[in-house]
């Protein structure tokens, strides 16, 4: 069960675009899910919608993660064999490995895990009730549920918030995670048994970015890249002539490199 937009958008073509695009995580957000599990080392952990492996790679880059006998196995899935190609090729460490999964199918045995994270794909969760049932099920009791999200900050940029009017005219009725419909989660009976209350984090920051590395952000998402080349192109135009024209907050004029506001969310949840 996975959309058709998402399978064809992050289908075969895509991932390397996908990839090179996307903005790692930062690291007051990794601290904090690190902190918010209560099991003790070694982590056995679960990653659904793995993607490329961004996240995968923050993780084991943070110096909170990445002492050795923190991670004990961390098992990675993803519904897209482009992505997990792109995954197989970029991220290379013996405790991880990566097989095709989804929210309500994820190849473990029952209370495997001390960690699940769900990094910028809840969203795209089609049955809110099997997922949490499937969480359940693979989490230890006390074990944690991480979702995190990075999104453009439109809130006080006027050239952010034009471009986010751009790119989101194009979003065709998909479930994106500025809608909230993934809170959804939180009223099925599966949640309201087997997990805690959530809690949940905001950390605003700027990227260093020029304007070519906002129009390929824009690209990678999935409901822009399936689009017809003459309608993509316009998208390409009416993005170019807002960052060329906007006033921006310079970092280095000369090299064209200028401030980026970004929000990161993440939300945590305990299993009972």
């Amino acid at each position: 069960m996975v959309h058709e937009i998402a399978r064809v958008g992050f289908g075969e073509g895509t991932n390397e675009l996908y990839d090179r695009a996307r903005p790692s995580y930062q690291p007051p957000a990794l601290k904090y899910i690190r902190d918010s599990v209560v099991l003790p080392p070694p982590l056995n952990i679960v990653e659904i919608g793995a993607g490329t492996g961004l996240f995968t790679r923050a993780l084991l880059a943070h110096p909170d993660w990445s002492e050795t006998t923190t991670i004990g196995s961390l098992k990675a899935y993803d519904p897209s064999s482009g992505m997990r190609a792109v995954f197989t090729e970029k991220t290379r460490d013996d405790r991880v490995t990566v097989a095709e999964g989804t929210f309500e199918r994820i190849d473990v045995e029952d209370s495997w895990a001390d960690l699940i994270v769900v990094a910028q794909a809840f969203h795209w969760c089609p049955d809110y009730e099997k997922a949490a049932q499937e969480f359940a099920r693979v989490l230890k009791p006390q074990g944690t549920l991480a979702y995190i999200w990075n999104l453009e900050d439109r809130h006080g940029v006027t050239w952010v918030a034009r471009t986010r009017d751009v790119i989101e005219a194009q979003e065709a009725g998909t479930p994106q995670f500025r809608l909230g419909l993934w809170r959804q989660f939180f009223n099925t009976p599966s949640y309201r048994k087997f997990f805690k209350t959530a809690e949940e984090m905001k950390w605003k920051y700027v990227l260093p970015v020029t304007i070519e590395d906002v129009v390929t952000r824009s690209l990678s998402k999935s409901y822009i890249s399936i689009l017809p080349e003459d309608e993509r192109d316009k998208v390409v135009d009416n993005l170019r002539n807002i960052l060329e024209t906007e006033q921006k907050t310079w970092i280095n004029n000369e090299e064209g490199v200028f401030e980026y506001p970004y929000e990161t969310t993440v939300v945590i949840i305990h299993r009972r």
